[in-house]
Protein backbone atom coordinates (compact mmCIF):
# COMPACT_ATOMS: atom_id res chain seq x y z
CA UNK A 1 0.00 0.00 0.00
CA UNK A 2 2.70 2.48 1.16
CA UNK A 3 4.38 1.93 -2.36
CA UNK A 4 0.94 1.86 -4.32
CA UNK A 5 -0.45 5.24 -2.90
CA UNK A 6 3.03 7.32 -4.50
CA UNK A 7 1.19 6.63 -7.61
CA UNK A 8 -2.21 7.80 -6.60
CA UNK A 9 -2.25 11.13 -8.38
CA UNK A 10 -1.41 9.44 -11.38
CA UNK A 11 -3.84 7.17 -11.20
CA UNK A 12 -6.53 9.70 -10.51
CA UNK A 13 -5.36 11.92 -13.37
CA UNK A 14 -5.60 9.30 -15.97
CA UNK A 15 -9.12 8.53 -14.52
CA UNK A 16 -10.28 12.03 -14.26
CA UNK A 17 -8.62 12.63 -18.13
CA UNK A 18 -10.54 10.09 -19.57
CA UNK A 19 -13.95 11.52 -18.76
CA UNK A 20 -13.00 15.22 -19.79
CA UNK A 21 -11.77 13.38 -22.72
CA UNK A 22 -15.15 11.65 -23.76
CA UNK A 23 -17.66 14.41 -22.67
CA UNK A 24 -15.81 17.05 -24.27
CA UNK A 25 -15.55 14.94 -27.68
CA UNK A 26 -19.60 14.38 -27.36
CA UNK A 27 -19.67 18.20 -27.21
CA UNK A 28 -17.49 18.56 -30.01
CA UNK A 29 -19.63 15.90 -32.52
CA UNK A 30 -22.67 17.29 -31.12
CA UNK A 31 -21.30 21.22 -31.82
CA UNK A 32 -19.53 20.52 -35.60
CA UNK A 33 -22.28 17.84 -36.84
CA UNK A 34 -25.77 19.44 -35.95
CA UNK A 35 -25.17 23.19 -35.25
CA UNK A 36 -21.96 24.66 -36.35
CA UNK A 37 -23.02 24.53 -40.04
CA UNK A 38 -26.80 25.92 -39.18
CA UNK A 39 -25.51 28.74 -37.99
CA UNK A 40 -27.49 32.16 -39.81
CA UNK A 41 -23.70 34.17 -38.66
CA UNK A 42 -20.76 32.60 -39.48
CA UNK A 43 -19.60 29.33 -38.38
CA UNK A 44 -16.94 28.27 -36.61
CA UNK A 45 -13.75 27.02 -38.08
CA UNK A 46 -10.49 26.23 -36.86
CA UNK A 47 -9.04 28.44 -34.02
CA UNK A 48 -12.56 29.16 -33.60
CA UNK A 49 -13.85 26.01 -32.86
CA UNK A 50 -11.22 24.78 -30.58
CA UNK A 51 -11.91 28.31 -28.35
CA UNK A 52 -15.42 27.53 -28.35
CA UNK A 53 -14.66 23.37 -27.31
CA UNK A 54 -11.78 25.00 -24.89
CA UNK A 55 -14.51 27.17 -23.39
CA UNK A 56 -16.96 24.17 -22.81
CA UNK A 57 -13.89 21.97 -21.12
CA UNK A 58 -12.28 24.82 -18.84
CA UNK A 59 -16.56 25.35 -17.58
CA UNK A 60 -16.88 21.30 -17.33
CA UNK A 61 -13.73 20.79 -15.01
CA UNK A 62 -14.55 24.39 -13.12
CA UNK A 63 -18.20 22.50 -12.06
CA UNK A 64 -16.81 19.16 -11.86
CA UNK A 65 -14.02 20.40 -9.24
CA UNK A 66 -16.56 22.28 -7.75
CA UNK A 67 -19.31 20.11 -6.81
CA UNK A 68 -16.69 17.12 -6.71
CA UNK A 69 -17.25 15.40 -9.95
CA UNK A 70 -14.05 13.82 -10.00
CA UNK A 71 -13.24 12.47 -6.93
CA UNK A 72 -12.78 8.72 -7.83
CA UNK A 73 -11.80 7.20 -4.19
CA UNK A 74 -12.61 10.07 -2.02
CA UNK A 75 -16.66 9.92 -2.73
CA UNK A 76 -18.89 7.32 -3.09
CA UNK A 77 -19.66 6.12 -6.24
CA UNK A 78 -23.68 7.90 -5.86
CA UNK A 79 -22.25 10.99 -4.82
CA UNK A 80 -19.88 11.54 -7.57
CA UNK A 81 -22.85 10.41 -10.16
CA UNK A 82 -24.82 13.21 -8.53
CA UNK A 83 -21.85 15.55 -8.59
CA UNK A 84 -20.91 15.01 -12.05
CA UNK A 85 -24.74 14.95 -13.40
CA UNK A 86 -25.13 18.49 -11.53
CA UNK A 87 -22.33 19.83 -13.25
CA UNK A 88 -23.07 18.20 -16.46
CA UNK A 89 -26.90 19.94 -16.58
CA UNK A 90 -25.73 23.57 -15.34
CA UNK A 91 -22.28 23.58 -18.10
CA UNK A 92 -24.58 22.24 -21.14
CA UNK A 93 -27.61 24.93 -20.12
CA UNK A 94 -24.73 27.58 -20.38
CA UNK A 95 -23.41 26.20 -22.90
CA UNK A 96 -26.90 26.31 -25.18
CA UNK A 97 -27.62 29.95 -24.42
CA UNK A 98 -24.10 31.18 -24.74
CA UNK A 99 -24.72 29.58 -28.28
CA UNK A 100 -27.94 30.63 -28.66
CA UNK A 101 -27.03 34.11 -27.94
CA UNK A 102 -24.06 33.81 -30.64
CA UNK A 103 -26.66 33.03 -33.55
CA UNK A 104 -28.52 35.47 -32.02
CA UNK A 105 -31.80 33.50 -31.70
CA UNK A 106 -33.40 29.96 -29.52
CA UNK A 107 -31.57 27.23 -31.18
CA UNK A 108 -33.21 23.40 -31.43
CA UNK A 109 -32.14 21.95 -28.30
CA UNK A 110 -32.81 18.60 -28.96
CA UNK A 111 -29.37 17.71 -30.07
CA UNK A 112 -28.34 19.40 -26.44
CA UNK A 113 -30.89 17.23 -24.54
CA UNK A 114 -29.87 14.07 -26.51
CA UNK A 115 -26.32 14.56 -25.88
CA UNK A 116 -26.66 15.53 -22.32
CA UNK A 117 -28.90 11.90 -21.97
CA UNK A 118 -26.20 10.51 -23.17
CA UNK A 119 -23.36 12.47 -21.08
CA UNK A 120 -25.22 11.13 -17.75
CA UNK A 121 -25.11 7.83 -19.05
CA UNK A 122 -21.10 7.50 -19.70
CA UNK A 123 -20.60 9.60 -16.35
CA UNK A 124 -22.58 6.63 -14.69
CA UNK A 125 -20.15 4.22 -16.43
CA UNK A 126 -17.36 5.94 -15.54
CA UNK A 127 -18.42 6.38 -11.93
CA UNK A 128 -19.12 2.83 -11.13
CA UNK A 129 -16.43 1.16 -13.26
CA UNK A 130 -13.56 3.88 -12.37
CA UNK A 131 -14.42 3.87 -8.97
CA UNK A 132 -14.18 0.12 -8.60
CA UNK A 133 -10.74 0.26 -10.71
CA UNK A 134 -9.57 2.28 -7.99
CA UNK A 135 -10.14 0.57 -4.84
CA UNK A 136 -8.75 -2.78 -6.91
CA UNK A 137 -5.49 -0.76 -7.22
CA UNK A 138 -5.93 1.19 -3.67
CA UNK A 139 -7.85 -0.69 -0.69
CA UNK A 140 -9.11 0.55 2.10
CA UNK A 141 -6.41 2.05 4.09
CA UNK A 142 -5.33 0.01 7.54
CA UNK A 143 -6.50 2.35 10.04
CA UNK A 144 -5.76 2.97 14.00
CA UNK A 145 -7.17 5.23 16.02
CA UNK A 146 -5.32 6.57 18.62
CA UNK A 147 -7.84 8.60 20.77
CA UNK A 148 -8.13 10.62 23.80
CA UNK A 149 -12.21 11.33 24.00
CA UNK A 150 -14.17 8.54 25.14
CA UNK A 151 -17.04 9.57 23.16
CA UNK A 152 -15.20 7.94 20.50
CA UNK A 153 -17.65 5.86 19.02
CA UNK A 154 -19.72 8.49 17.67
CA UNK A 155 -16.40 8.93 15.57
CA UNK A 156 -15.70 5.56 14.45
CA UNK A 157 -19.26 4.96 13.05
CA UNK A 158 -18.48 7.23 11.17
CA UNK A 159 -15.52 6.70 9.90
CA UNK A 160 -17.71 2.51 9.24
CA UNK A 161 -20.01 4.47 6.74
CA UNK A 162 -16.65 5.05 4.62
CA UNK A 163 -15.50 1.37 4.48
CA UNK A 164 -14.38 1.95 1.43
CA UNK A 165 -12.04 4.07 2.23
CA UNK A 166 -10.93 3.17 5.53
CA UNK A 167 -10.48 -0.19 7.84
CA UNK A 168 -10.58 0.27 11.51
CA UNK A 169 -7.76 -2.05 12.64
CA UNK A 170 -7.54 -0.62 15.56
CA UNK A 171 -8.13 1.72 18.89
CA UNK A 172 -5.67 2.78 21.64
CA UNK A 173 -6.59 4.87 24.47
CA UNK A 174 -4.10 8.09 25.24
CA UNK A 175 -4.10 7.13 28.36
CA UNK A 176 -2.10 3.60 27.73
CA UNK A 177 0.71 5.73 27.79
CA UNK A 178 2.76 7.39 24.78
CA UNK A 179 5.53 4.47 24.65
CA UNK A 180 2.55 2.38 24.45
CA UNK A 181 1.02 4.07 21.60
CA UNK A 182 3.42 4.59 19.30
CA UNK A 183 4.52 0.73 20.41
CA UNK A 184 1.41 0.08 18.07
CA UNK A 185 1.40 2.21 15.39
CA UNK A 186 4.09 0.60 13.00
CA UNK A 187 2.31 -1.41 9.88
CA UNK A 188 -0.68 0.77 9.56
CA UNK A 189 -1.10 3.04 6.57
CA UNK A 190 -2.45 5.99 8.65
CA UNK A 191 -2.86 6.92 12.10
CA UNK A 192 -5.85 9.05 13.59
CA UNK A 193 -5.53 11.36 16.04
CA UNK A 194 -8.75 11.90 18.06
CA UNK A 195 -9.35 14.37 20.02
CA UNK A 196 -5.86 14.28 22.21
CA UNK A 197 -4.26 16.83 24.30
CA UNK A 198 -1.88 18.83 22.47
CA UNK A 199 1.34 18.06 23.81
CA UNK A 200 0.48 14.16 23.66
CA UNK A 201 -0.77 14.99 20.03
CA UNK A 202 2.55 17.03 18.92
CA UNK A 203 4.60 14.17 19.84
CA UNK A 204 2.93 11.68 17.79
CA UNK A 205 2.59 13.79 15.07
CA UNK A 206 6.12 14.21 15.19
CA UNK A 207 6.82 10.89 15.71
CA UNK A 208 4.80 9.92 12.62
CA UNK A 209 6.75 12.71 10.36
CA UNK A 210 10.12 10.46 11.18
CA UNK A 211 8.33 7.16 10.32
CA UNK A 212 6.80 8.60 7.31
CA UNK A 213 3.48 7.36 8.44
CA UNK A 214 -0.03 9.70 7.52
CA UNK A 215 -1.83 11.20 10.29
CA UNK A 216 -5.47 12.15 10.41
CA UNK A 217 -5.97 15.19 13.16
CA UNK A 218 -9.08 16.16 14.31
CA UNK A 219 -8.31 20.32 14.82
CA UNK A 220 -8.71 22.27 17.71
CA UNK A 221 -9.23 25.94 17.00
CA UNK A 222 -6.16 26.98 17.62
CA UNK A 223 -5.11 24.63 14.80
CA UNK A 224 -7.83 26.36 12.37
CA UNK A 225 -6.69 29.91 13.33
CA UNK A 226 -3.09 29.19 13.20
CA UNK A 227 -3.51 27.21 9.74
CA UNK A 228 -4.62 30.05 7.81
CA UNK A 229 -1.30 32.13 8.70
CA UNK A 230 1.08 33.80 7.09
CA UNK A 231 4.24 32.96 6.60
CA UNK A 232 6.99 36.12 7.44
CA UNK A 233 10.27 36.07 8.89
CA UNK A 234 12.25 38.23 11.24
CA UNK A 235 15.88 37.93 9.57
CA UNK A 236 16.44 34.38 9.63
CA UNK A 237 13.56 33.54 12.27
CA UNK A 238 10.33 32.12 10.76
CA UNK A 239 6.67 33.66 12.32
CA UNK A 240 3.68 32.95 11.72
CA UNK A 241 1.26 35.81 11.35
CA UNK A 242 -2.62 35.60 12.51
CA UNK A 243 -4.39 38.60 12.09
CA UNK A 244 -7.52 38.25 13.58
CA UNK A 245 -9.16 41.17 11.84
CA UNK A 246 -11.63 39.64 9.82
CA UNK A 247 -12.75 40.92 6.66
CA UNK A 248 -11.18 44.34 5.17
CA UNK A 249 -13.21 46.97 3.94
CA UNK A 250 -13.07 46.17 0.40
CA UNK A 251 -13.52 42.35 0.96
CA UNK A 252 -16.79 43.40 2.90
CA UNK A 253 -17.89 45.92 0.33
CA UNK A 254 -17.92 43.50 -2.51
CA UNK A 255 -19.53 41.01 -0.46
CA UNK A 256 -22.71 43.10 0.29
CA UNK A 257 -22.61 44.30 -3.38
CA UNK A 258 -22.67 40.39 -4.69
CA UNK A 259 -25.23 39.73 -1.43
CA UNK A 260 -27.55 42.82 -2.71
CA UNK A 261 -27.22 41.41 -6.71
CA UNK A 262 -28.14 37.87 -6.05
CA UNK A 263 -30.55 37.37 -3.29
CA UNK A 264 -32.76 40.19 -5.59
CA UNK A 265 -32.37 37.81 -8.46
CA UNK A 266 -33.05 34.98 -6.51
CA UNK A 267 -36.23 36.80 -4.73
CA UNK A 268 -37.42 37.27 -8.44
CA UNK A 269 -36.76 33.62 -9.26
CA UNK A 270 -38.08 32.38 -6.57
CA UNK A 271 -41.36 33.95 -5.73
CA UNK A 272 -44.07 31.86 -6.96
CA UNK A 273 -42.30 28.78 -5.11
CA UNK A 274 -42.96 31.55 -2.22
CA UNK A 275 -46.54 31.87 -2.97
CA UNK A 276 -47.47 28.48 -3.28
CA UNK A 277 -45.46 27.72 0.03
CA UNK A 278 -47.60 30.31 1.68
CA UNK A 279 -50.99 29.23 0.70
CA UNK A 280 -50.18 25.62 1.67
CA UNK A 281 -49.44 26.89 4.86
CA UNK A 282 -52.27 28.67 5.30
CA UNK A 283 -54.76 26.32 4.30
CA UNK A 284 -53.14 23.40 6.71
CA UNK A 285 -53.81 25.73 9.63
CA UNK A 286 -55.03 28.85 9.13
CA UNK A 287 -51.96 30.07 11.03
CA UNK A 288 -49.34 32.45 10.97
CA UNK A 289 -47.31 31.81 7.30
CA UNK A 290 -43.95 33.28 8.81
CA UNK A 291 -42.55 32.66 11.44
CA UNK A 292 -40.47 35.27 13.12
CA UNK A 293 -37.60 34.88 15.97
CA UNK A 294 -34.37 36.41 17.32
CA UNK A 295 -31.43 35.15 16.02
CA UNK A 296 -27.73 36.67 16.54
CA UNK A 297 -25.63 37.94 13.31
CA UNK A 298 -21.55 39.89 13.72
CA UNK A 299 -20.70 41.47 16.84
CA UNK A 300 -23.48 39.17 18.96
CA UNK A 301 -26.03 42.02 17.56
CA UNK A 302 -29.76 40.97 17.51
CA UNK A 303 -32.05 40.51 14.54
CA UNK A 304 -35.25 39.15 13.24
CA UNK A 305 -35.27 36.23 11.13
CA UNK A 306 -37.77 34.94 8.58
CA UNK A 307 -39.04 31.74 8.21
CA UNK A 308 -41.71 29.78 6.39
CA UNK A 309 -43.35 28.34 9.55
CA UNK A 310 -43.00 24.74 9.51
CA UNK A 311 -44.27 23.97 13.48
CA UNK A 312 -47.53 24.31 15.19
CA UNK A 313 -48.38 27.63 16.50
CA UNK A 314 -47.06 28.46 19.55
CA UNK A 315 -44.64 25.48 19.47
CA UNK A 316 -42.94 27.24 22.50
CA UNK A 317 -45.83 28.25 24.62
CA UNK A 318 -43.86 27.12 27.23
CA UNK A 319 -41.55 30.19 26.88
CA UNK A 320 -38.82 27.41 26.93
CA UNK A 321 -36.68 27.94 24.01
CA UNK A 322 -35.20 24.39 22.68
CA UNK A 323 -34.18 22.93 19.58
CA UNK A 324 -35.92 20.17 17.13
CA UNK A 325 -35.04 17.06 18.34
CA UNK A 326 -35.90 13.47 16.52
CA UNK A 327 -39.27 12.52 15.40
CA UNK A 328 -40.34 16.14 16.64
CA UNK A 329 -44.14 16.42 16.77
CA UNK A 330 -44.47 20.22 16.53
CA UNK A 331 -43.16 20.19 12.82
CA UNK A 332 -46.51 20.29 10.73
CA UNK A 333 -46.87 18.03 7.58
CA UNK A 334 -46.38 21.11 5.35
CA UNK A 335 -43.47 21.66 7.75
CA UNK A 336 -41.91 18.46 7.32
CA UNK A 337 -42.08 18.70 3.57
CA UNK A 338 -40.21 22.10 3.50
CA UNK A 339 -37.56 21.69 6.38
CA UNK A 340 -36.76 18.35 4.09
CA UNK A 341 -36.12 20.57 0.64
CA UNK A 342 -34.96 23.67 3.06
CA UNK A 343 -37.51 25.58 1.20
CA UNK A 344 -38.85 26.91 4.48
CA UNK A 345 -35.37 29.63 5.04
CA UNK A 346 -36.49 31.20 1.47
CA UNK A 347 -37.98 34.37 3.28
CA UNK A 348 -34.26 35.06 4.40
CA UNK A 349 -33.08 36.43 1.69
CA UNK A 350 -35.55 39.15 2.48
CA UNK A 351 -32.96 39.56 5.39
CA UNK A 352 -30.02 39.47 3.03
CA UNK A 353 -31.43 42.46 1.40
CA UNK A 354 -31.89 44.39 4.33
CA UNK A 355 -28.35 43.67 5.71
CA UNK A 356 -29.05 41.62 8.74
CA UNK A 357 -27.53 38.71 7.04
CA UNK A 358 -25.18 38.20 4.14
CA UNK A 359 -25.84 34.83 1.71
CA UNK A 360 -23.10 33.21 2.95
CA UNK A 361 -21.92 32.93 6.52
CA UNK A 362 -22.18 31.45 9.87
CA UNK A 363 -26.14 30.55 10.46
CA UNK A 364 -27.17 32.64 13.17
CA UNK A 365 -27.95 30.91 16.93
CA UNK A 366 -30.79 32.11 19.26
CA UNK A 367 -29.36 34.31 21.76
CA UNK A 368 -30.87 31.44 23.74
CA UNK A 369 -29.18 28.34 22.49
CA UNK A 370 -25.89 30.43 21.71
CA UNK A 371 -25.66 31.49 25.77
CA UNK A 372 -25.72 27.47 26.61
CA UNK A 373 -23.33 26.54 24.12
CA UNK A 374 -21.11 29.44 25.08
CA UNK A 375 -21.34 27.98 28.89
CA UNK A 376 -19.55 24.90 27.43
CA UNK A 377 -17.34 25.56 24.45
CA UNK A 378 -16.42 29.70 25.00
CA UNK A 379 -15.42 29.78 21.54
CA UNK A 380 -18.65 29.18 20.47
CA UNK A 381 -18.29 33.16 20.37
CA UNK A 382 -16.49 33.38 17.72
CA UNK A 383 -19.07 32.67 15.20
CA UNK A 384 -20.14 36.52 14.98
CA UNK A 385 -17.04 37.80 13.82
CA UNK A 386 -18.82 38.00 10.74
CA UNK A 387 -22.34 38.71 9.60
CA UNK A 388 -24.48 35.56 9.67
CA UNK A 389 -25.18 33.79 6.40
CA UNK A 390 -28.08 31.92 4.63
CA UNK A 391 -25.75 29.34 3.81
CA UNK A 392 -22.29 28.27 4.99
CA UNK A 393 -19.32 25.83 5.27
CA UNK A 394 -21.10 24.22 8.24
CA UNK A 395 -24.42 23.50 5.97
CA UNK A 396 -22.92 21.89 2.95
CA UNK A 397 -20.05 20.17 5.13
CA UNK A 398 -22.27 19.05 8.48
CA UNK A 399 -26.18 18.14 8.96
CA UNK A 400 -28.60 19.86 11.14
CA UNK A 401 -27.44 18.14 13.98
CA UNK A 402 -23.93 18.52 13.91
CA UNK A 403 -22.95 19.34 17.01
CA UNK A 404 -21.79 22.51 18.43
CA UNK A 405 -18.16 22.28 18.71
CA UNK A 406 -17.93 20.73 15.48
CA UNK A 407 -20.44 23.48 13.26
CA UNK A 408 -17.79 26.13 15.31
CA UNK A 409 -15.03 24.15 13.88
CA UNK A 410 -16.48 24.66 9.99
CA UNK A 411 -17.60 27.90 10.68
CA UNK A 412 -14.02 29.03 11.98
CA UNK A 413 -12.76 27.50 8.71
CA UNK A 414 -14.63 29.46 6.39
CA UNK A 415 -14.07 32.85 8.63
CA UNK A 416 -10.49 32.00 8.99
CA UNK A 417 -10.14 31.50 4.97
CA UNK A 418 -13.06 33.64 3.77
CA UNK A 419 -12.77 34.81 0.33
CA UNK A 420 -15.55 35.90 -2.40
CA UNK A 421 -14.15 32.92 -4.93
CA UNK A 422 -15.18 30.61 -1.10
CA UNK A 423 -18.02 32.58 -0.95
CA UNK A 424 -19.01 31.84 -4.72
CA UNK A 425 -17.85 28.40 -4.15
CA UNK A 426 -20.39 27.59 -1.04
CA UNK A 427 -23.31 29.02 -2.84
CA UNK A 428 -22.53 26.64 -6.16
CA UNK A 429 -22.07 24.12 -3.09
CA UNK A 430 -25.56 24.93 -1.57
CA UNK A 431 -27.88 23.87 -4.91
CA UNK A 432 -26.37 20.33 -4.71
CA UNK A 433 -26.99 20.39 -1.05
CA UNK A 434 -30.51 21.58 -1.46
CA UNK A 435 -31.72 19.30 -3.83
CA UNK A 436 -29.89 16.14 -3.00
CA UNK A 437 -32.25 13.61 -1.40
CA UNK A 438 -31.92 14.21 2.20
CA UNK A 439 -31.03 11.16 4.42
CA UNK A 440 -33.54 11.02 7.35
CA UNK A 441 -30.50 12.59 9.80
CA UNK A 442 -29.33 15.32 7.73
CA UNK A 443 -32.41 17.25 8.70
CA UNK A 444 -34.33 15.13 11.57
CA UNK A 445 -32.68 17.16 14.77
CA UNK A 446 -30.60 16.26 17.74
CA UNK A 447 -30.53 13.65 19.87
CA UNK A 448 -30.96 14.99 23.36
CA UNK A 449 -28.11 13.31 24.86
CA UNK A 450 -25.87 13.53 21.54
CA UNK A 451 -26.09 17.08 21.90
CA UNK A 452 -23.24 18.33 23.80
CA UNK A 453 -21.62 15.39 24.62
CA UNK A 454 -18.20 15.95 22.30
CA UNK A 455 -18.63 19.98 23.00
CA UNK A 456 -18.43 18.52 27.25
CA UNK A 457 -15.20 16.63 26.26
CA UNK A 458 -13.13 19.73 24.54
CA UNK A 459 -14.15 22.27 27.19
CA UNK A 460 -12.32 19.92 29.94
CA UNK A 461 -8.90 19.18 27.75
CA UNK A 462 -8.80 23.10 26.29
CA UNK A 463 -8.14 24.02 30.04
CA UNK A 464 -5.24 21.54 29.81
CA UNK A 465 -3.62 22.48 26.78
Amino acid sequence: MKILKEYKGTVSLLITSTIIFIQSLLFYLTWNLIYNDTMRYSPFYNKGLILLVAIYVLMYVAFSNIYGGFKIGHFRVSDVIYSQLLSILFVNAITYAEVSLMDRRLLNPAAFIIMTMLQIIISIIWSYFSNRFYYKIFPPMDIIIVYGNENVNTFINKMNKRWDKYKICKLVNIKDGYEAVMSEINGYDAVVIYDVVSNLRNKILKECYKRSISVYVTPKISDIIIGSSDSVHLFDTPLLLSKNTGMSYEQAFFKRVIDILISFILVIITSPIMVIISILIKLSDGGPILFRQNRLTINNKVFVIYKFRSMVVDAEKDGIPRLTIKKDDRITNVGRIIRKIRFDELPQLFNVLKGDMSLVGPRPERPEIAKEYIEIVPEFDFRTKVKAGLTGYAQIMGKYNTTAYDKLKLDMMYIEKFSLILDFKILLMTFKYVFTPSSEESTEGFDKNEMFAEADYECSITQKD
